[in-house]
């Protein structure tokens, strides 16, 4: 990517990581504390690196795709796969104007 000065890093990010939950804000509980740790450290380390790589021409964000119907999900979450994916697959597209260093669900940005 830095030789291409061109790239594209979405990480797979979940709600449950965000420091509104993590604080108790919303009321929401489940999940480990583990699950919920590492995906805050993933959220920190797509600031982190989207800072680094800013000059680079390489974009770095993160995503929440919400429950999905999966195995982890499962059967009776609320969106398909396809639903869960279109956010990451439009940020692995962007363009040169598009955002570097966001956390997006539904293509919206939202709080850490």
């Amino acid at each position: 990517m830095n030789e291409n000065r061109y790239g594209r890093i979405v990480n797979i990010s979940s709600g449950l990581g965000s420091f509104e939950i993590l604080q108790g804000f919303l009321g929401l509980k489940g999940s480990t504390s583990v699950y919920r740790i590492s995906k805050t450290m993933l959220n920190a380390l797509t600031c982190l690196v989207a800072q680094d790589v800013a000059d680079m021409g390489i974009k770095v964000n993160a995503v929440c795709p919400g429950r999905v119907q999966t195995d982890m999900g499962g059967a009776d979450a609320p969106q398909t796969i396809e639903e869960g994916a279109d956010t990451a697959v439009w940020l692995a597209l962007l363009g040169e104007d598009g955002p570097n260093g966001g956390y997006f669900r539904e293509r919206q940005l939202i709080a850490w």
